[in-house]
């Protein structure tokens, strides 16, 4: 795609600001955004310079969702043309969340439906006080689908099974309380917060988060024998890499490790 227009982007350094634009509908997505979501990220996974990855939306929403103009068009689909649609943001949700790179989630106001699902498969989700969340997919007959998986991770299924079926608005110490953010702090310390977590990714290794995120993705599912095996190859090679003799000679000699401009 040669240019975006729901979505924009922007460099700061070694970060990555990826911000949804389209806040007359509260940044709601639409078939569009999401394949330019899926577009921009199997770009960035190239990039060797980027170390950290800051999702937020423009205006006053976070994301609103699905938009629901968008998803009344699509009752003239065929199943298979629904289908086709829901693979793709099931696609744009599996690149965030698998992305190599830490991603923070800037939550800077309502994330509502499908938009808690793009808090969910961020790493680390920090919000506004004023922000606002809700699976509220059942209020119109629909259902949490494809989101459900990284919620269901955040959360547990004790306290998805009472926000899926309630629909439930939910304050941001709410969302604190059950896992879905990390941390909530005033309107307007937002940006502070945002930048001093990028500062604190920005101070380790930056191949150890690599593998940190391919860590917490893969254990889960291993038997006991498989993450042994796996585990113990991970650390055993990592020992190897330039990176750690430069990290652990770093600590060592009391200065800053090569990665810390």
């Amino acid at each position: 795609m040669a240019g975006y227009t729901t979505i924009k982007h922007e460099r700061r350094g070694d970060v990555e600001y990826v911000i949804f634009c389209r806040p007359e509908v509260h940044n709601a997505f639409n078939s569009s955004m999401i394949y330019e979501l899926i577009d921009l990220f199997g770009k960035l996974i190239d990039d060797e310079t980027l170390r950290v990855v800051v999702l937020t939306g423009e205006g006053k929403s976070y994301c609103a969702g699905a938009d629901l103009n968008w998803m009344r068009s699509v009752v003239d689909f065929t199943y298979e043309q629904n289908l086709k649609e829901s693979l793709a943001l099931a696609d744009m949700l599996w690149a965030i969340y698998s992305f190599p790179k830490p991603t923070i989630g800037r939550i800077n106001g309502a994330a509502i439906g499908g938009g808690t699902g793009l808090v969910a498969v961020t790493d680390i989700a920090i919000a506004a006080e004023r922000a606002v969340f809700s699976f509220s997919e059942v209020k119109i007959g629909v259902v949490p689908a494809c989101i459900s998986p990284y919620v269901l991770n955040r959360v547990g299924q004790g306290k998805a099974r009472e926000f899926f079926l309630s629909g439930e608005r939910l304050t941001s110490a709410r969302a604190l309380e059950a896992g879905l953010v990390n941390q909530v702090v005033p309107d307007d310390q937002l940006d502070d917060a945002v930048d001093k977590m990028v500062k604190q990714l920005l101070s380790s290794g930056p191949s150890a988060l690599g593998v940190c995120k391919e860590l917490l993705r893969t254990v889960p599912g291993q038997s006991v024998d498989e993450f042994k095996k796996y585990t113990a190859e991970v650390i055993a090679r990592l020992r190897l890499s330039a990176e750690a003799q430069e990290g652990m000679d770093a600590f060592l000699n009391k200065r800053k490790p090569n990665w810390i401009k």
